[in-house]
Order: structure tokens, then sequence, then C-alpha cells
């Protein structure tokens, strides 16, 4: 019996036997592990029709799924005389020993999903072998009854029909079935994503709402993902037979303010997965900040004994044997990818991140070479920023802006990806020309990449060149800065940053990074300070360095309409194409877009 307790509650009385539960209501427990919503459902039988090699599936959902789903499939079918053990709990043709289950490639493998589906709805399944003269058909309330002959061709349907009928109170919990469609179309998704040989076909309320033929892996990527990222985004094909990841990683510039399209499947299976975020996320971390949240779909491929998949009843979460060589290889592939120079990837017609990298008989001299002036040591590739060594290659010494270097010469014929430069608009916009079109280059937002790069290399080697201020800058800030200045004095010392208190509400700046001699010290010392009290000083310097040297980057940067000559506008590109990751600045935003000739002319109506 169940009394209520002094609050209302029902609590269990002391003097109850301890009991077995029936097996009608152990199905129905489990069922709250497995059977979630109706999305929880069509995972389930999705997964089960690919197991038994399905090359084409069908899914129709009725008033969001509660009323109806039906999956239809062209698999190796089920035999009539195994139809009645497929409803039975732990009941599968998948694994008959412990060391299976160590080493499973199946999709489903516990045997729990049709019988715990079967508790909480009704479930008919029909099937047929190849083989077989008929189908086969049995209801999953009685499944010890003889299955009964029935019409289909070669595979199954399982049809699932009032959910939840019978556990009013659970299925109140379930929302509109618009919003339940939604979920079970991502599921859908997420399945169709990881298996690019299957066509997939779903029906909501008899109108065909997603239909996914059988394509390549990288177009049904791009189909899952949307056309907003077909120019806007990297390939990954990385690591070997025994570990490897493949898929595509969007730009930054494509992020989204929500986690909705990051899918990431594990020996074809979708997972959330800890280790695997964490490791995309760093990737991103120099070329996203904030609250952004990248695009990618990724699959992982390793040793069926190297992943446990049996650590969750939805089968959502894996554990790695070692998870630092997995984190290892996600992390590194994707940073690489990211941090391509410009133009280092696509055809003629791409977006950020293209490549235009053509063999081209360019004129004796580029557009806009001075007369009687050798073009090839004037405009040739550039050294990389990286590699430069003194600052006052830079900037000059004193000048109230920068001064790009003089590149050296390359071999004549090579059209560099990023083209030469015609001239600039509005002192923001470096207009180049190429094979292909016109290369506009956002200025600022192209040479802050140039320097953060550069900060990030001095960082890490523990060579950050410091430039002292012939006189102390001083700037008023309040009480809570002047003690994060005391607090953080090491901190902003490794940063390049030498600041004291003066007073209770003044600071100086002393010196700065050499990078960034030509930056307003105030302005710089302020942002840097802000940055590290809004993080708090329970981040380590480790945890900050990118977005503080990204702030710092933004501050010692080219600004608009400062003056430059052609020879700096080229040698800047060529810089840009020899940086890695200088299609995004800091903040992940272009640094540069392609217009063709195609579009050109269309703008102009040639040819028309």
């Amino acid at each position: 019996m169940l009394e209520p307790n002094n609050r209302g509650a029902v609590a269990p009385v002391r003097w109850r036997p301890i009991r077995a539960l029936p097996d009608g209501l152990i199905s129905q427990i489990a069922a709250g592990e497995v059977v979630e919503r109706p999305a929880s459902v069509v995972k389930e039988l999705l997964e089960n029709a690919l197991d038994a090699g399905a090359t084409r599936i069908e899914l129709r959902l009725e008033e969001g799924g509660v009323r109806r789903i039906s999956v239809t499939d062209n698999g190796g079918g089920i035999p009539a005389d195994e139809l009645g053990l497929a409803l039975l709990r732990h009941a599968t043709s998948k694994i008959v020993s412990l060391a299976e289950l160590e080493e499973v490639a199946t999709l489903g493998f516990r045997g729990e999903a049709l019988a715990s589906i079967a508790s909480v709805a009704q479930v008919t399944i029909t099937s047929r072998v190849a083989a077989a003269e008929h189908a086969s058909q049995i209801e999953g309330d009685d499944p010890g009854a003889s299955p009964v002959p029935a019409a289909g061709p070669p595979g199954t349907v399982i049809e699932v029909r009032d959910l939840y009928a019978n556990i009013p109170a659970r299925r109140k919990f379930l929302k509109s079935p618009a919003t339940e469609s939604g979920h079970c179309l991502e599921a859908l998704r997420r399945v169709a994503l990881a298996h690019c040989e299957v066509s997939f076909t779903a029906y909501v309320d008899g109108r065909r709402v997603a239909s996914w033929p059988a394509v390549t892996w990288a177009e049904r990527a791009l189909s899952a993902l949307g056309d907003e990222f077909a120019d806007a985004h990297h390939v990954i094909d990385a690591g070997s037979t025994t570990l490897g990841l493949r898929g595509l990683v969007g730009l930054p510039t494509a992020s989204r303010s929500r986690a909705d399209r990051q899918f990431f499947h594990v020996n074809g299976r979708f997972v959330r997965d800890r280790v695997l975020a964490h490791a995309v996320r760093q990737a991103y971390a120099d070329v996203l900040h904030g609250d952004r949240q990248p695009v990618y779909a990724l699959s992982l491929t390793l040793e069926a004994r190297l992943v446990d998949v049996n650590v969750h009843p939805a089968k959502t979460e894996v554990r790695f044997r070692d998870q630092q060589a997995v984190h290892r290889l996600v992390h590194y592939a994707v940073r690489d990818a990211l941090r391509q120079a410009a133009g280092a990837d696509a055809g003629p017609a791409a977006g950020p991140g293209g490549a235009l990298r053509q063999r081209a008989a360019w004129p004796s001299a580029p557009p806009g070479a001075m007369a009687g002036t050798s073009w090839a040591g004037t405009f040739g590739g550039a050294q990389s920023l990286l590699a430069l060594g003194e600052p006052q290659a830079i900037y000059r010494s004193g000048s109230a802006g920068a001064a790009f270097t003089s590149p050296p010469s390359e071999p004549e014929g090579d059209a560099p990806p990023l083209g030469y430069a015609i001239g600039v608009l509005n002192g923001a916009y470096i207009l180049a020309q190429t094979i292909a079109g016109l290369i506009v280059v956002d200025l600022h937002a192209a040479h802050e990449r140039i320097v953060y790069e550069r900060l990030k290399a001095q960082y890490s080697e523990r060579a950050l060149a410091v430039q002292p201020l012939l006189i102390p800058v001083t700037l008023r800030v309040d009480a809570v800065t002047v003690a994060g200045v005391e607090e953080q004095a090491g901190t902003l010392l490794e940063l390049g940053l030498e600041c004291s208190v003066l007073s209770p509400s003044t600071i100086a700046v002393r010196s700065v990074p050499a990078l960034l001699g030509a930056a307003d010290p105030a302005e710089l010392a302020r942002a840097v300070l802000a940055e590290l009290l809004a993080h708090g000083t329970t981040n380590t310097i480790e945890e900050l360095r990118n977005e503080l040297l990204a702030t710092m980057a933004c501050h010692g940067s080219v600004r608009a309409n400062r003056r430059l000559e052609i020879h700096e506008m080229n040698a800047l590109l060529r810089q840009m194409e020899r940086t890695p990751g200088a299609d995004q600045c800091n903040h992940g935003r272009p640094t540069w877009l392609r217009v063709t000739m195609g579009e050109l002319d269309q703008w102009f109506l040639r040819g028309q």
C-alpha cells in the first residue's frame, strides 16, 4: 500500500515485501530510458533498418509521430519464425557473447528497443526475406502468437501507433505535433548524415518533406548542413585506417547563434561526446570568439575494440580507450583546415577560403606597377610575418602607421591566389585583380589577422618583443581596474604590457608589445584590462591567451583611411597568402571576398 506523508506526497510503507516487478512494468521502465519521445522511436527503427542492410528507407509520420510512425526498408527482412522473438526483451541477432559486445559494429545490439516501444504503443511488424513466398506479420501486444501471412515486398515495415496511449501522464509532456515532427526529422538527418550510400525519404501527414538520394559523403553533408554552407566550408580527410576523421567544417563566417548544426558520428553512430566537442571548440578558438557556434559534420572511424558504445541507454554517448589520441586527431585536423593561408583551397568561383592557384601568362608588369620599376622584386611573394626579424620590418619606428616590407621575388608566371593590387577603395578596401575576377580585401581585418598570428608566435616562443614608452601614458580608472592591475601585473608583463599604479584612481602604461608600437597605449591597456576583469582571476593566462592577443591585435592593426602605396598593398596580399587562418579576422569575419568575371558580366549584361 501507499500512504500520503505529511506533505501530501505518496510514500511507500515500510512493511511491504520485496517482490520481482512484472515484465510489463519492467518494459515500461526501460521504455522511459529508450523512448523519450517520438524521435527516439524513429532513431531506433532507422538503426534497425540500416543493420538489416537497407539501401532505401522511408519514414512516415502522423501528428508528430504520436498517432503513427512507419519505417519501411528494403533490407534483408526477418524470417517468419523469428518475428515473435524480435519483440521479446533482450532478444537480438547482433551479439551472442561478451567478446562480440566489446567489439560490436552494429548500430543496435541491446535487443530492447522493439520490446520497449511495444510496451508504450501498438506495434505491427510486417517482414519478408527474399527467399520467402510472402511476407509475415505480427502484433506487438501478443509477441508469443504465431505470425500471419501478409502482402509485402522483401524488407520490413514497422508501424508504431498511439504512442503513450496507455500512459496518459507521459503523453502530456510531449510538445505540439509540429515540434515533435521537427525532432523526428532531425533524428532522420543525423542518421542520414552517416550513411550517404542509403536513400532516405520522409513524409509528414502525407506530404513529402525530405528526400535524400544516395550520394557521396560530402554531398550528403552539404545537403544536411544547408545551402548556405556550400561555399563556406573546408573538407577534412585525416588520420589512418585505424583512427580516421573526415567531414566538413564551416568557416567562422558561417557560424550560428545556436549549436543546431553540429553533427559528430563515431563509426556511423551519432553521438554527443565532451571529448570530441571540446576538441572542435578548441580548434575554433583562434577564429571564433564569444557565443558564436561553429557548424560541422564530422565522422570518426576507429576499430570497434577502441570505443565503448554501451555506456548510455540511448547509445548517444561513447567512451574511448585512448581519449588523448582521439582529441589530438580531431583538434589538429580541424585546426589545420581552418588555418589554411588565404586563398588556399577552392575553385575560381569560391568565396572566402577559396583558392586560385593557376599558372598564367601575366604581362611583363602587373597592374599598378610603376614605370621603370622591376615588379618581380617589388610584388613577388612576401616573407611570412612569422619569419620576419625586427619589428621595424612591419612598423616604422615612431611613425603613425604601418609600413609593409618589400617582399622578395617569385618566378614570373605564378599567379598568386589573391592577385595584384590595383587600388584602395575609400581607404578601407584593397582591390586586387586575378585571372578569375576581382578580389576585395578588408584592410583592417586582414592586417589584424597577420598581427595576431605574429603575436601568438612570439608569445609561444617566449620572445614577445617589448617597446618601452619614452613618456609613460597615464590614465584614470576605477578602483576595480586599479586592483586588477595589481593582481594581474605578471600576466600583463607576459603580454608585453607594463602597467603600474600611481594612485587609487590612476595607472601608468610604461611599455607595450613592439608589434603594437603604433597603437594607442591607453586604449590598448583599457581593452586588455577589461578582458582580464571580465573573465575574473580564476582563468589562467593560457585559457585567455587567444582572446587577449586577439584584442591586442585589433588595436595594433592598420586603420581605415591609412594611405598605402601599391607595393604595400601587394605585400599585404602576399603576407595573407602565407599566414595561417588569414581568410578570417580574429573575430570570425571574412578578410576577403571574390567577384568572378562571370558575376561582373551578369551585372553589366555582357553577352545578352
